[in-house]
């Protein structure tokens, strides 16, 4: 072993309170704070660390945390107030008494408001109509004396952008979102540089999203027909005094030039409906006259909104057009070269009343747009041109001053590789449309690299199906009429996804919506959250993530908090499971996804799996309730309520060994899920019989030659169970077999995201026949987090990775792998090359933080931070 440079060094701390980037912002008085250090010096622990609040007012407050503790500390000072603007600072003294200096200040912005200061009520169009019609509301201030503040906070039924002055008042899109209704969200917006001594303009532009939709699967009626907004603006003055300005009838409202809006229809817009007053001044200028307006109408009051806690949705890049192809007709087919989510943005000149009309698809079949995974979602966009150039009204079109119309969809997405142009007038030149990636905002902090090129585009697939779907709240797919967050696949894709990015508050805000979705099914789990499904039937692997999705945001960023607040609903859907099962512990019969798309299921039976459904839901019901006994243990009820739910899963473990598993430790379904729930549960806890197990798993895979041969459940455990049972180069060929179906089978077909089925295209190129196929679902690419843990070897061994686990494993077909991961205490990395016959292994342990090192052939050993390298078998 090799210690890479072991000098002392000042430690120098960075603090996080899980602020929005820019202005600070948190959600609560109290947000917890965290600090990693950076420190050349090896196995350096924190012996004590200084906080430091400095108010806006010159106040400043001081606290002292002894010991190593430097992720999601408690809030040591006052709570803040609403509004309130501060700065955090911090430094360090590690256990060898060296003090480093003060952190640069972190800014922090009180975005929540007071008990009883939300009064807007919600407005809109006063007309009624057919169809959620977008809509354009706005009011003037007059300021007659000096501001020191103003806030906007707003939040919508549907979704909203506000402008001041013709200018937005943020770079967000899709706001506020999608929640449950009794958890509505708001923005908290510092607005005061838009404003204006005298008359000034507020703006808002409304559209239906998931507040309108009709959801296509099931069909249904939408929950309210016409978009609202509820908004108010905070000013404070320099003298001292304050007023409030809220959305009710003194607001004007008027259909906006978007003409329709749907997340599945896509968006129409007619520039030559800008509104515009007698003396060509656009709704945006403070002078127009909106006296042929209406009155706003007043919507149902909403629940009190909270400020937002989960990063927002972004215009995150845009992509170049990578191919054109000329139709005959007209059509011009763009090929964007990456499967992704957004919209297109185009920028055209032609004569008043020409229709550009955008279709999407993720797939080309014979040449032309796939269209038929989108099932009802028509995914298409029209732009109306006002002809000259002359469109611009701040909400999605624009002119450049040389006759040329922008336009980008502002209430609708897409998820799409190619896209249909048909109606642009002139040339065409494809410098005037790039497509617009568009999803929640969220900081990366993990990377794999391997020596495989195919396994490396894998692995990107796997990091662009996760960016199109975090796009508000964890979705199934982005581009058909669904795109609903089901909960089967954010529980099995939890893992990989907390690695790959920072998803703690995008989850755990989503988990809160998902206790109140549970709460009103009385203990059951929804199949979706927010829930469009009634009445609510409870189904395996997709009920629990209620155990699984907190259990792993604690075990990957040390959230104790998240789990604690889940432990309620943890607790309702084990004692609902409980009352499903039999007297021997079993959870069978009713309904149940299954191994969902097991790759042997016929296309339009998506649940024929070769594993009973049974058998998956029993062991899901013990997985569920180690989990919880875990949480009772650990931040619970303690030690006595987790021995009698351990009680419970030992009889259910009993059960299940009599029920599925016979003579020889073969189960009753010969399946390779079946195997690797029984291992990768450990459901036959300290039986010899495991190892058999793993035989027969081997078996199977290798009969498949090593294809695979599991669906949504199985597919994240099978390689671990393989590993685990002495079967590492059987996991190897299965990981890196090409063949359908196979992990890699889409890369070698061009795939540019994870398919929802292993093979969603067919070798010859044709679409599956089945009613569900689409080309962008994480839920099969779960297995990059075996990539990170085994392959590579960087596992968390405490939560929050304040331990780590290296131990990496070498595999055939592979020369080279890594993988690096930013933690909460700083970069973690592993690093394994094959060299002159023997293994170099390279480490980095980020201060403040240990590890447990299992190399191949060496003895065990545990080693704090700092830079490492060694040698072995």
């Amino acid at each position: 072993m090799t210690l890479i440079d072991e000098s002392p060094a000042p430690p120098i701390a960075v603090l996080d309170a899980g602020a929005a980037p820019g202005d600070g912002a948190v959600p609560t008085p109290r947000p917890p704070l965290t600090w990693k250090t950076v420190t050349a010096a090896s196995s350096w622990r924190q012996g004590r660390a200084e906080l430091e609040l400095r108010r806006a007012g010159g106040a400043v407050e001081t606290a002292r945390v002894e010991g190593r503790a430097s992720v999601r500390v408690a809030w040591p000072f006052a709570p803040l107030a609403p509004r309130e603007r501060a700065q955090v600072r911090v430094r360090v003294t590690g256990a060898d008494g060296i003090r480093g200096p003060w952190s640069a200040p972190m800014p922090v912005f009180a975005a929540f408001l007071g008990e009883d200061e939300w009064i807007a009520r919600p407005s809109g169009l006063a007309a009624p109509a057919t169809r959620a019609r977008p809509a354009l509301l706005r009011r003037t201030i007059d300021l007659d004396r000096p501001v020191a503040t103003a806030t906007l906070y707003a939040t919508a039924v549907g979704v909203y952008q506000a402008s001041v002055n013709g200018v937005d008042v943020d770079d967000q899109v899709m706001k506020p979102g999608w929640t449950h209704a009794e958890r509505p969200v708001h923005e908290s917006t510092d607005v005061t540089a838009l404003l204006r001594p005298g008359r000034n303009v507020v703006g808002i532009r409304a559209g239906g999203a998931w507040g309108t939709e009709v959801f296509a699967w099931p069909e249904g009626d939408p929950p309210d027909a016409q978009p609202w907004v509820a908004a108010q603006l905070r000013i404070d003055y320099v003298d001292g005094t304050s007023e409030t300005v809220v959305t009710d009838e003194r607001w004007r409202a008027a259909p906006a030039p978007t003409v329709a809006s749907g997340l599945y229809a896509g968006e129409e817009y007619d520039a030559r409906l800008v509104p515009r007053d007698a003396h060509g001044r656009t709704w945006h200028d403070a002078r127009f006259d909106d006296e042929t307006w209406d009155a706003a109408a007043l919507g149902a009051e909403l629940a009190r909104p909270i400020a937002r806690s989960a990063p927002a949705v972004r215009r995150i890049e845009t992509l170049p057009v990578r191919a054109v192809d000329h139709r005959p007709g007209g059509a011009i087919v763009l090929d964007f070269g990456q499967n992704h989510v957004g919209r297109l943005r185009i920028r055209v000149r032609g004569p008043r009343g020409s229709v550009v009309t955008l279709r999407h698809a993720e797939v080309l079949e014979g040449g032309e747009l796939a269209v038929r995974p989108l099932r009802s979602a028509a995914a298409t966009d029209r732009y109306t041109l006002s002809g000259g150039g002359d469109g611009g009204d701040g909400d999605g079109a624009g002119a450049d001053g040389r006759g040329a119309e922008s336009w980008e969809p502002e209430f609708t997405f897409h998820g799409f590789r190619f896209a249909e142009v048909t109606g642009w007038p002139g040339a065409f030149d494809p410098a005037d449309v790039v497509a617009v990636v568009v999803h929640s905002d969220l900081e990366r902090t993990g990377w794999f690299r391997s020596s495989h090129p195919l396994l490396d585009r894998f692995h990107e697939n796997v990091v662009w199906g996760l960016r199109g779907n975090f796009l508000a709240l964890p979705t199934d797919c982005p581009q058909r009429d669904e795109r609903l967050g089901w909960t089967g696949d954010i529980q099995v894709f939890a893992p990989a996804a907390c690695f790959l990015y920072d998803v703690r508050a995008f989850l755990s805000s989503w988990l809160d919506d998902l206790a109140l979705d549970q709460r009103d099914a009385g203990g059951a789990v929804p199949w979706t959250v927010p829930n469009v499904f009634f009445p609510v039937q409870p189904a395996a692997a997709w009920g629990d993530a209620v155990t699984v999705v907190p259990t792993v945001l604690h075990e990957r960023y040390d959230d104790p908090e998240t789990l604690r607040r889940a432990l309620p609903g943890m607790r309702a859907w084990t004692d609902t499971v409980a009352a499903l099962s039999t007297p021997e512990g079993l959870w069978s019969g009713g309904f149940q996804f299954g191994d969902w798309l097991d790759p042997d299921a016929p296309p339009h039976d998506a649940a024929a799996a070769k594993t009973h459904p049974d058998i998956v839901a029993t062991a899901y019901r013990i997985r569920s309730l180690d989990l919880l006994a875990r949480a009772e243990r650990e931040i619970g009820a303690g030690d006595t309520a987790a021995r009698a739910i351990e009680a419970e899963a030992r009889a259910a473990r009993l059960g299940f060994a009599r029920a599925y598993i016979g003579a020889g430790a073969r189960m009753s379904s010969d399946a390779p899920t079946a195997y690797a729930l029984a291992i990768a549960f450990d459901l036959l806890a300290g039986d010899e019989r495991t190892g058999m197990l793993g035989e027969h798993l081997a078996r199977l895979v290798r009969a498949a030659d090593h294809c695979i041969g599991t669906g949504f459940v199985g597919t994240p455990l099978v390689l671990d169970a393989l590993a685990d049972t002495g079967h590492l180069d059987d996991a190897a060929r299965a990981l890196l077999q090409d063949a359908c179906p196979s992990w890699l089978y889409p890369v070698t077909m061009g795939a540019t995201t994870v398919w929802e089925r292993w093979d969603s295209l067919l070798p010859d190129g044709s679409v599956n026949p089945g009613g569900m196929t689409s080309f962008n679902h994480y839920a099969l690419g779960a297995v990059v987090d075996w990539l990170h843990r085994s392959v590579a070897g960087l596992a968390p061994a405490a939560p929050g990775y304040a331990r780590l686990r290296i131990a990496p494993r070498p595999i055939a077909g592979l020369d080279h792998a890594e993988a690096r991961l930013e933690t909460p205490y700083g970069r973690a990395e592993v690093a394994w090359r094959r060299h002159d016959g023997r293994v170099e292994v390279r480490a980095i342990v980020p201060p403040n933080a240990e590890a447990d090192v299992r190399l191949p052939g060496e003895a065990p050993m545990h080693v704090g931070s700092g830079s490492y390298v060694w040698m072995c078998a």
